[in-house]
């Protein structure tokens, strides 16, 4: 084929092997051509004024009577060999008047012209295969291609594809053509996408074929380009791109409900016209579905239906409905197996056994549906329903086999969400019950808590917080936040929980007990796996009502914030230590005077991150809030069922605990404060002062007890620690004796032999106390003893 640009020189069809030769109007032979004489292997001398006839090897019976052929035809010529050649002929009048122009060529490459131009007129009449004849400069120089032939496109002669409106990427698609033009490597099966709104997703997809075309001399002349609308390859990238959506969009969520919402819309409309899913009743409660079989009562319930106006409008179960029983048919035992099954209306009428159903079970105007179970490890989860309405096409056999690749994956995801959602039920069960109770009344403080679990996608975290009761009125006030999610997480938190109220028991100073519990994370990230490890955060603060303070110390934990009663707020930052786990560096402490009836709050990071991390304008936001709400008076059970309204049902990345103190102080008149000199004789004057600030309370029926309490302290203060000594009593649910001297020693309660003159001191200040202790401080330490208001029998002939 030769070029297909019309400037001079270019040939539009090749002659190579066409013999010519010119005649007369007898039949003479004038001219003869080189072709001639190398079909034949006459010389033009030797044939030239000789008739045509005589070069035949039969005579032919289109010669006219005077020799001249006419039309065309095939004939028997002689070679001069004495061999015969077959050939085809055609004989074109010239002008002037009286000659002939006759054209020669051998059977066989007539033949083969003839082949080939079927096939070409047979390609050009096919109405989904476009031919398009590009020159060398990709100008369309011939095309079969119409403007109904694709997504209404035509290929006007002239034009080039960049100029195609709705072609996608046209200039690639030339780039590729030029790269045929110049290598001589045909392209195949290049995709094509043209914008049609005839599609369902909006493109008609094409396959590009292209290859050159040269003269025969090798000199590329174009490129042909063969474009083919191929249905398979559309169903092919149709499967592909609802594959493509199933795996992006489900299990996306952790929630069941969500999952199953995320699979209908990957469904419909891509696949049908009109689903539904359907899900066992134990699955929605977290558990595992029984292992079924047979008919009967399937548990199950409806989850979906796309689009939701066919549920509103139609008799289909709405969300939320049960599935009625279904009597065992081989399409249920199918689905029990994991199975997909192809339905229609009569299928369906012989599932039920119950034509009033009918309607429930297929949309109006379904007429080809599918039923594909959710099926996992063994279980019958639930089942998804397809069906097509109108005028669309059954399913085929392909169909279902998608829609049960994409259930089965599906089912996976429905899955784990009940199995998450099982798990994240248990944490939270057993976190809350870890937490103290919501709302404490103390003599130190009353305190509200607010706990929240991770919501949407996240994992439960081990946030907690913790209220604890400590000798003298004081209290302990602790948040923290455990690094990992889940389970693990809770149980992490359970354990520094308890090392927490282990720890506080020993009256440690706040900083000495983070660093126990530093070091207590740091075994436990030793003992567990690598992927396991262990991290925390922790806030521990002491207030004592007495001394009306607040002794804080944090590890990676963000600072409390204090509300004064005239609406003030102020954040007590401190130096923050490491969180815990990270070991090697020390923890500081701050001490911050509170006034009675302040609030003190105390939380996790979760509840600053409202601002895409910037824990800054988390933190001018709570304290804002915390202005607002906690003002004199408000009660903080309300507050925190405010907080919790604010922060609303929002998915959240992290769990939120939220403790609210408001402060108390004992009075100046149920304190008695008294120092004495390390002098043997300060002991009668302590007992006269406890008697008489006794006498002065009302509690006279305690003053033998206390007496005996005080003479014994003071004694040992003075024989063993020197002196100053300092003497307090404190009343308020109980009565708090303490005595503080200059020295570190740890006290020891042992029981004296009968022989021996000392050593009962301590044995008596624990038998006549409800429980008795001893804290240290910057300097010195501090022995307490309490006793309730009301006195109790004491068997004195027993202490001797």
């Amino acid at each position: 084929m030769g070029g297909f640009s019309a400037g001079a020189g270019d040939r539009v069809f090749s002659f190579a092997g066409v013999a010519m030769a010119v005649l007369d109007d007898r039949g003479t032979v004038m001219r003869w051509s080189g072709a001639a004489a190398d079909l034949l292997g006459w010389a033009a001398e030797e044939v030239c004024g000789r008739p045509v006839r005589d070069l035949l090897a039969r005579d032919c019976p289109k010669l006219s009577g005077n020799g001249v052929p006419a039309g065309d035809g095939r004939a028997l010529f002689r070679h001069r060999s004495g061999d015969s050649v077959a050939v085809g002929y055609r004989a074109l009048p010239m002008e002037p008047a009286g000659e002939s122009l006759l054209l020669i060529a051998p059977t066989s490459r007539v033949r083969q012209w003839g082949v080939e131009a079927n096939i070409l007129r047979a390609m050009l009449s096919q109405d989904r295969i476009g031919i398009g004849l590009h020159d060398v400069d990709l100008t369309v120089v011939w095309t079969n291609i119409t403007p109904g032939m694709f997504a209404g496109a035509a290929l006007p002669r002239g034009s080039r594809l960049t100029e195609v409106p709705n072609l996608e990427d046209a200039k690639a698609v030339e780039a590729d053509l030029r790269r045929v033009l110049e290598s001589g490597e045909p392209l195949i099966g290049r995709p094509l996408h043209m914008r049609s709104p005839q599609e369902s997703d909006g493109y008609t997809h094409l396959s590009l074929c292209a290859f050159r075309v040269d003269d025969p001399d090798g000199t590329p002349e174009g490129v042909v380009a063969l474009y083919a609308d191929t249905p398979e390859q559309q169903r092919a990238r149709r499967r592909q791109k609802v594959l493509h959506a199933a795996s992006d969009r489900i299990g996306s969520s952790l929630d069941v409900t969500r999952t199953l919402r995320d699979l209908m819309d990957v469904l419909v409309p891509a696949l049908g016209d009109v689903g539904w899913a359907d899900v066992s009743e134990a699955v929605l409660g977290t558990e595992e579905p029984p292992r079924s079989a047979g008919g009967g009562d399937l548990h199950q319930r409806r989850v979906t239906v796309v689009p939701e106006c066919d549920a509103e409008s139609g008799a289909l179960y709405r969300p939320g409905e049960p599935i009625p029983p279904l009597p065992y048919t081989p399409e249920l035992g199918s689905v029990q197996r994991g199975r997909p099954v192809a339905l229609d209306r009569e299928t369906v009428a012989n599932v039920l056994g119950e034509p009033t159903l009918l309607d429930r079970f297929v949309p109006e105007h379904g007429h080809s549906g599918m039923w594909a179970p959710l099926f996992a490890r063994g279980l019958l989860l639930g089942s998804v329903t397809v069906w097509r309405t109108g005028h669309r096409e059954p399913f085929q056999p392909e169909d279902a086999e998608l829609l049960a690749e994409i259930a089965s994956r599906a089912a996976l995801s429905v899955d784990n969400a009940r199995r998450y959602a099982r798990e994240r039920r248990v944490a939270v069960a057993l976190q809350r019950r870890l937490l103290p109770p919501a709302t404490t009344q103390g003599p130190a403080a009353e305190t509200a808590g607010l706990y929240l679990p991770a919501g949407g996608d996240a994992d439960i975290s081990g946030d907690w917080y913790d209220v604890i009761p400590l000798p003298s009125f004081r209290v302990a006030l602790v948040a923290g936040d455990v690094v990992g999610h889940g389970l693990n997480a809770t149980a992490v938190m359970s354990g520094l929980r308890s090392a927490v109220r282990t720890l506080a028991d020993l009256e440690l100073d706040p900083s000495e007990l983070l660093t126990h519990l530093d070091d207590l994370v740091q075994r436990l990230g030793q003992e567990m796996e690598e992927d396991n490890s262990v991290g925390a955060t922790c806030l521990y603060a002491v207030y004592d009502p007495v001394a009306r303070t607040c002794v804080v110390a944090g590890a990676g934990h963000p600072p409390p914030v204090e509300v004064r009663t005239d609406g003030t707020t102020r954040v007590l930052r401190f130096a923050p230590g490491p969180p815990l786990g990270v070991g090697g560096l020390p923890f500081e402490t701050l001490t911050a005077d509170l006034e009675p009836g302040s609030v003190l709050a105390l939380y996790t990071d979760g509840l600053l991150d409202r601002y895409d991390g910037d824990l800054d304008a988390g933190l001018r936001w709570l304290t804002d809030r915390l202005a607002t709400m906690c003002v004199a008076g408000s009660d903080l059970a309300d507050v925190s069922r405010r907080f919790l309204a604010e922060l609303g049902d929002a998915p959240r990345r992290d769990d939120i605990a939220l403790l609210l103190a408001r402060t108390h102080a004992v009075p100046a008149e149920d304190i008695g404060d008294w120092e004495f000199d390390a002098d043997g004789s300060v002991v009668s004057d302590a007992r006269h002062a406890a008697r008489e600030k006794l006498a002065e309370w009302g509690l006279e029926e305690l003053a033998f007890t206390t007496e005996l309490i005080v003479s014994e302290l003071v004694t040992n203060a003075v024989r063993y620690a020197g002196g100053p000594v300092g003497l307090r009593l404190a009343r308020n649910d109980v009565l708090v004796c303490e005595v503080t001297d200059p020295s570190n020693t740890q006290p020891r309660l042992r029981r004296a032999l009968w022989s021996d003159e000392g050593g009962r001191g301590l044995f008596l200040v624990a038998q006549l106390s409800t429980r008795w202790g001893s804290r240290y401080g910057r300097s010195g330490k501090t022995i307490w003893a309490e006793q309730p208001l009301i006195p109790r029998d004491v068997d004195f002939a027993g202490l001797v």
